[in-house]
């Protein structure tokens, strides 16, 4: 029974009460919507004004068709890009494709002007800053200030292509190693296996070869936290890219919380072993008898070490810097080449069956790694020209971007296209379009159709030549139609001084999984119709839930 004391209401809660109650879900809804408005709108008069000579895609021009291009663009980027090929790139000129509501439109140059771009300075079109605005890489690399690094691009350039033929032996280890962990040594029954975990498992595990040595890329625990890493950044990428650009600095830090969480799982591996690493060689250089006979493995740990000491760059001597700059390079290294693998089987099992590819590669590969002694080599890899031809065929038919080589105008006066006679200003992004250029029929016969062995043939006729009837400007020609070598029609790997430095290292990884792979498995014929990837805005999902069935060949299961 309650007393008879009176009962005073609590000042706090009255107080919290009537602060709370005007905030119902709609008002917060509407309050929300307003901000979202708002942004936009000062967004929308941050980003660069384009002349109206260009033709335009999309739903128009202004702050209204600018609302509809901001959905259309989540749905409607890809077809915009083709009826923008077919409308003006077709008839030499440029035109605007509408972004991401964070982003300023893109201007899509035809393949004519390829030389025009390409040729200006940095200090006027950059590709570093457009490649960092791509990627939000101020929120996703953990700061601007390892964002806006060149680095590890500087390393890679520097150091890479000079130690790819001592490193091929320590990448086969690890492609044997990896491959037949995902793909089984069953000989009896066909196994089924999901494509995209299978390449997930192996791609990552290759590349740190590269990049860490052995035995921490074989490390699960590590090898998972960069395969989330990159998965956050491109979910980061999707998010960032539907928010009005002034509210980044307040979700960017948030959004992007997970990304230091993987780098710090990953960094309790690598940065002990850089520790190590630093320590060893530099006993070696003081001459310490117990290194007499020991040299660092050629990986990306000990070329940052190398050049950072023969350029004087103290801050990049530091073990957690040095785990940072690996971050870039994960993403750049496994994220595209799982998807070029994964896209390049499917092509290969939904091909032509009367084409007969996969024999065809089987017996490249076979007699070349013969030739060889039964190991890859630099070499020998370069003597591939069908299993290059078919990756550079599934890279032109699989493509998974819709516009690349982009540029963003740096120069504070902007730039003028001579060629159209236009002006734009600082702050405008030009690109290219690679859908229409891979997907051409004036370019390439039957375009929507993939023949592996397009871009060899001739190269195979050419070698068979007798040496004294093979013309040497033929034979530079051809060699033009290798998968690294980059055009203004091959643009898979970016073209001119900013292509894509790791692609000779990615070439030969993607050779040496898939001559592994057809030479010790069998691999059934693809059951029903392949599933499309779908696209949200400028961004690929592949289909990642296919599955094939595979077996391993009688014979090929080495003996313990």
């Amino acid at each position: 029974m309650a007393d008879n004391a009176t009962l005073v209401a609590d000042p706090h809660t009255s107080l919290r009460a009537q602060l709370l109650e005007p905030i119902t879900a709609g008002r917060l809804i509407a309050t929300l919507l307003v901000l979202f408005v708002g942004s936009l709108i000062v967004d929308y008069t941050w980003k660069p004004t384009y002349p109206t000579s260009i033709p335009m895609v999309g739903h128009g021009r202004g702050f209204i068709p600018g609302f509809k291009n901001f959905f259309g663009y989540v749905f409607h980027y890809r077809d915009w890009i083709i009826e923008g090929y077919e409308k003006h790139t077709k008839n030499d000129r440029a035109f605007i494709v509408p972004a991401a509501v964070s982003r300023a439109y893109d201007i899509i140059l035809p393949r004519s002007q390829t030389a025009w771009l390409l040729e200006r300075p940095d200090n006027v079109v950059s590709a570093h800053n457009a490649h960092n605005d791509v990627l939000y890489s101020d929120y996703n690399f953990l700061g601007k200030a390892h964002a806006r690094t060149k680095w590890y691009n500087h390393v890679i350039h520097r150091s890479l292509a000079r130690h790819l033929p001592v490193i091929v032996s320590g990448i086969e280890e690890e492609v044997v190693h990896s491959t037949d962990a995902a793909f089984g040594l069953d000989t009896d029954e066909f196994k089924t296996i999901n494509l995209w975990e299978a390449w997930l498992g192996i791609v990552p595990q290759v590349t740190n070869r590269m990049l860490v040595g052995n035995p921490l890329c074989r490390h699960e625990d590590f090898n998972k936290s960069m395969v989330a890493f990159v998965d956050a950044v491109i979910i980061n990428c999707f998010l960032l890219n539907m928010i009005p650009k002034i509210l980044h600095p307040l979700f960017g830090p948030l959004i992007t919380l997970p990304n230091r969480r993987h780098w710090k799982k990953a960094s309790k591996h690598s940065i002990p072993l850089i520790e190590q690493r630093l320590r060893d060689m530099a006993r070696k250089e003081a001459g310490d008898p117990e290194f007499e006979t020991w040299s660092p493995p050629e990986d990306f740990i000990t070329w940052s070490i190398r050049l950072a000491k023969a350029e004087g760059n103290v801050g990049e001597l530091n073990p957690v810097n040095t785990s940072l700059r690996l971050l870039p390079i994960q993403f750049a290294a496994i994220h595209t080449t799982v998807l070029t693998g994964h896209s390049m089987i499917l092509d290969l099992l939904t091909s032509n069956p009367d084409a007969d590819f996969i024999e065809g590669l089987r017996e490249e590969a076979a007699r070349v790694l013969a030739e060889e002694g039964g190991h890859w080599t630099k070499s020998a890899l370069a003597r591939l020209y069908r299993l290059d031809s078919a990756i550079r065929e599934s890279q032109r038919l699989s493509n998974f971007s819709a516009t690349l080589v982009e540029r963003v105008v740096v120069a504070k006066e902007g730039i003028t296209n001579e060629a159209e006679g236009w002006h734009v200003p600082q702050g405008s992004y030009i690109s290219f379009n690679l859908q229409g250029l891979h997907h051409d029929g004036d370019m390439y016969e039957k375009p929507d159709e993939y023949d592996a062995f397009r871009f060899s043939r001739q190269r195979e006729v050419y070698e068979a030549l007798p040496a004294a009837e093979k013309d040497p400007d033929e034979g530079l020609r051809l060699k033009k139609l290798g998968m690294v070598t980059t055009s203004d029609h091959h643009l898979a790997f970016g073209h001119g001084r900013h292509a894509c430095p790791g692609r000779f290292f990615v070439a030969h990884e993607l050779k040496m999984v898939i001559a592994h792979l057809l030479l010790n498995y069998d691999i059934a014929p693809f059951e029903g119709e392949r599933p499309k990837p779908k696209w949200v805005g400028a961004t690929i999902i592949p289909p990642v839930e296919v599955t094939i069935k595979v077996k391993r060949r009688k014979g090929t299961v080495p003996q313990a």
